[in-house]
């Protein structure tokens, strides 16, 4: 599967570069990029990527605010991974609540970013750094416990057990060998989850296995 990727970022020299590094990947294609986030919002309209890599802090439209833009869109939407130099929860809870799949520091690694993109174009949540795992502990003790373990009790035995999974920041690949599943076996389970769940995608799922302590409890 070919990857239609966007960069978004005020500095020509980042955009140069990610745009180096995508596109030794065979599988992803760079298919524009853009110097704001009104442009970012413009150009997801025009080429119909599958991923934007995003900066937070761009001219005329911050890169928040153009992640809520995309994100809430009509018809399906590109997986938005937010990269930035700033390590603050503040923009974490932010992006995440803005319907970002991801965040990343702009000094992670040629290979994490490249591992990114695929990992966001599969529908996963880019939630195994421990910066993003603290923003969404945080996240999680926003709003009232009881409703999501009212939630999570809708779940099935093994729709738990996935759930836990993801929390632990697991990729579908990744449950299905430590639940010894098909990947498209533990892909219909998420799509029961998110069905059952007061969550929009993975990433909320996570917050609700964690106000529900769903998330801390031993396999």
């Amino acid at each position: 599967m070919t990857i239609r990727t966007l960069i978004a970022d005020d500095q020509d020299m980042v955009r140069t570069g990610f745009r180096m590094i995508l596109s030794a990947d065979e599988d992803i294609v760079v298919v524009g990029d853009a110097r704001d986030g009104r442009e970012a919002v413009d150009a997801v309209r025009r080429e119909r990527p599958d991923v934007v890599l995003m900066d937070i802090r761009m001219p005329v439209l911050d890169g928040l605010a153009a992640t809520r833009e995309i994100r809430g869109g009509p018809g399906p939407t590109p997986a938005v991974i937010i990269l930035t130099t700033f390590d603050s929860d503040e923009y974490l809870y932010e992006a995440l609540n803005a319907g970002a799949s991801g965040f990343m520091l702009k000094d992670a690694p040629a290979d994490e970013l490249v591992r990114a993109v695929h990992v966001a174009a599969s529908g996963d949540a880019l939630l195994a750094p421990a910066v993003t795992r603290r923003v969404i502990e945080k996240a999680s003790r926003q709003s009232a416990q009881p409703a999501a373990v009212e939630a999570v009790s809708r779940l099935s035995e093994r729709e738990r057990d996935v759930l836990r999974l993801i929390a632990k920041g697991l990729t579908n690949t990744e449950i299905a060998e430590e639940l010894f599943l098909g990947e498209a076996t533990v892909k219909t389970h998420v799509a029961r989850i998110l069905q059952k769940l007061p969550a929009r995608d993975r990433v909320q799922s996570v917050i609700v296995a964690y106000r529900s302590g769903l998330a801390y409890e031993a396999d």
